[in-house]
């Protein structure tokens, strides 16, 4: 890449990067929060979560709510735990929402993006915090270093986070490791197709933040797109000056195996189309098959597993009746 290219990346790099220390002074962005006039939501998509969720509101909660006054709300948007996480959500004091409940007019879905997009409908909040709840070193840097930069800029709209993660493998921890699919397949996409986006670190991680105004007027993909889909979106729509990412530090969770990973990508690449075909004009590209096939080697032989793996999307929510009427968008 030549250094003419690398300019405009390496300047956003300095503007918009920032670490979650640069706002540890809660108090500092209580006052920023009452000056701003906002309030604030924090919404966990779950599915199963029974053995990290109890916790993950404990630290929010105690820190972000009772101590610190920066959350107004603690909700957890639930695709359909078989679990107790609902449970156990409400037991800590959450809201708890069962997605499939809401805006049934709108047909179901299931899916991380459907509980982020409900979350639209359901919490009240002019600024939206997403947090994955499978985080086994839960903190409340996770919500207020994404926070931060929403109240500190006014430019700032959509702030992303980015972490080192371990990899666990049958030799053991590794340092490093995770972001497998970044690195393989969305970091190389959108250098030929986005470059600007390259500056993103880590542009599939799952928590980031956003303005309602801003997120209510974008596409949600319902499942593994959401998060390259919602990038691409708010890019293409308001310029990367409105992109931040904080630098959260360490993130431990669960790794995917790798036939997990294949489906990731899969259902990632079909968002990554439509994208080209909205904001390029590349009306060529139309997967001729949306069945995923995949290998599995049992002893010598090798069975073909096939899945079927399609890619909704959610239309803006904005243009969703019930939400113009509730939040007052007639």
């Amino acid at each position: 890449m030549t250094k003419k290219a690398q300019d405009p990346i390496n300047k956003w790099l300095d503007r918009r990067t920032f670490h979650y220390r640069d706002f540890a002074n809660l108090a500092d962005l209580v006052k920023l929060k009452e000056k701003r006039k906002v309030t604030i939501s924090l919404c966990f998509p779950t599915l199963n979560e029974e053995k990290t969720i109890g916790k993950s509101i404990v630290v929010m909660k105690s820190e972000l709510m009772d101590r610190y006054p920066l959350l107004d709300e603690i909700a957890v948007i639930d695709s359909g735990s078989t679990d107790n996480t609902l449970k156990i959500a409400a037991e800590f004091g959450a809201d708890t929402y069962l997605a499939s409940d809401y805006l049934p007019d709108e047909g179901k879905c299931c899916g991380k993006g459907e509980n982020l997009w409900k979350a639209l409908y359901l919490l009240k909040g002019d600024i939206i915090v997403y947090v994955d709840t499978d985080i086994s070193n839960i903190h409340h840097r996770f919500a207020y270093g994404l926070i931060g930069p929403l109240l500190q800029d006014p430019k700032v709209k959509f702030v992303k986070a980015f972490y080192t993660r371990p990899f666990k493998s049958s030799s053991g921890i590794m340092p490093t490791g995770g972001g497998r699919v970044t690195e393989i397949l969305i970091r190389p996409l959108f250098s030929q197709f986005f470059p600007e986006l390259t500056g993103i670190i880590q542009p599939l991680s799952g928590e980031y933040a956003g303005y309602r105004k801003l997120l209510e007027q974008i596409h949600f993909p319902i499942g593994y797109g959401i998060e390259t889909g919602m990038l691409i979106d708010i890019y293409q729509k308001w310029g990367l000056n409105a992109i931040a990412q904080t630098n959260l530090d360490l993130r431990i969770h669960r790794n995917q195996q790798i036939a997990s990973l294949g489906k990731m990508a899969f259902g990632i690449l079909q968002t990554f189309w439509s994208r080209l075909r909205t904001y390029k004009e590349i009306n060529q590209l139309e997967p001729e098959s949306l069945i995923l096939r995949q290998m599995q080697l049992q002893g010598d032989e090798a069975d073909l597993i096939e899945w079927d793996i399609e890619e909704h999307e959610r239309r803006p929510m904005i243009e969703i009746e019930a939400y113009q009427k509730k939040y007052n968008r007639e």
